[in-house]
């Protein structure tokens, strides 16, 4: 027979974790649906009586954001500019039902290709903080998150944390999502930008992730360092084509691979645009 067990401490869980394997349930915004009406067979270990896990808080070095903090946390909570595009991702996690109870680490551990909170993470160079009996290990976003619902979190190991370092809150942001119509809906392609000028007007850093186009969201390091010492007249020019071929979208009934390019392509110059806060829609020549 299944077990179920809510801890109220984070201790209480890792003891549980460390003694046999454990379906966590968070917000349960997926749990319950992917459950559908098949009994329940895990053993579920609930973590909503840890209190600890839930909210955002500022260290020397990160903003840490708790297991537990929901979407709307996320929304309501005062943040930099940098974290505009997550605001923007936050807006689009299903219906405001679903914002109020499914949680941030959930929609990491759930790995789904067109989970909407990764590239606007991606961009602030989130890490995971996992926690176990023995002891705690911070991995890259990039690094955690390895396929479609695959990710590098161990048994034993609880995602407790998101670190954003300091460093990387710096700048204007932008998220923009692409689907076959406004709302609820999977994305054909989604893109989060974040740009930090220099004293000239131009471009000093950027950084640019793009969802919903492979097995896993990607940053686009080549477009990045081309974007570096932009002026922003000369960003048009700058993205092109090239800088999006290690993507490997699929062709489904939303969308082809190719389209599915063109349209991350697109997609990426109206977030650059609207992140430098001069919104341009522009036809991009193939």
């Amino acid at each position: 027979m299944a077990r179920y067990a809510r801890p109220a401490s984070s201790d209480e869980a890792l003891a549980l974790l460390s003694e046999g394997e454990w379906r966590v349930l968070a917000g349960g915004t997926d749990f319950y649906p992917a459950q559908g009406a098949r009994p329940i067979t895990e053993d579920v270990l609930d973590i909503n009586g840890i209190d600890a896990l839930r909210g955002i808080r500022e260290t020397d070095g990160h903003i840490v954001i708790g297991a537990r903090t929901t979407w709307t946390d996320v929304l309501r909570h005062d943040l930099p500019p940098a974290f505009d595009a997550l605001k923007m991702a936050a807006r689009e996690v299903g219906s405001v039902q679903i914002q109020n109870a499914g949680t941030v680490a959930g929609n990491l551990c759930n790995a789904s290709p067109a989970a909407d909170g990764v590239p606007a993470l991606m961009i602030l160079d989130a890490e995971v903080e996992l926690s176990s009996k023995g002891g705690v290990r911070d991995l890259a976003l990039a690094d955690f998150v390895l396929g479609n619902r695959r990710t590098a979190r161990r048994p034993d190991e609880l995602l407790t944390a998101i670190r954003i370092p300091k460093t990387s809150t710096t700048g204007t942001s932008h998220f923009l999502k692409l689907g076959a119509r406004r709302y609820l809906v999977i994305s054909i392609a989604m893109v989060a930008v974040r740009i930090d000028l220099a004293g000239d007007g131009s471009i000093g850093s950027a950084a640019v992730a793009v969802g919903a186009c492979s097995p896993v969201a990607r940053r686009l390091g080549g477009l990045e360092q081309v974007l570096a010492g932009a002026a922003p007249d000369e960003i048009a020019g700058r993205v092109e084509a090239r800088h999006f071929e290690e993507l490997t979208p699929i062709d489904d009934v939303r969308g082809s691979a190719g389209y599915r390019k063109e349209a991350a392509r697109e997609l990426v110059l109206r977030a650059l645009f609207e992140a430098l806060g001069t919104p341009r829609i522009r036809e991009v020549a193939a």
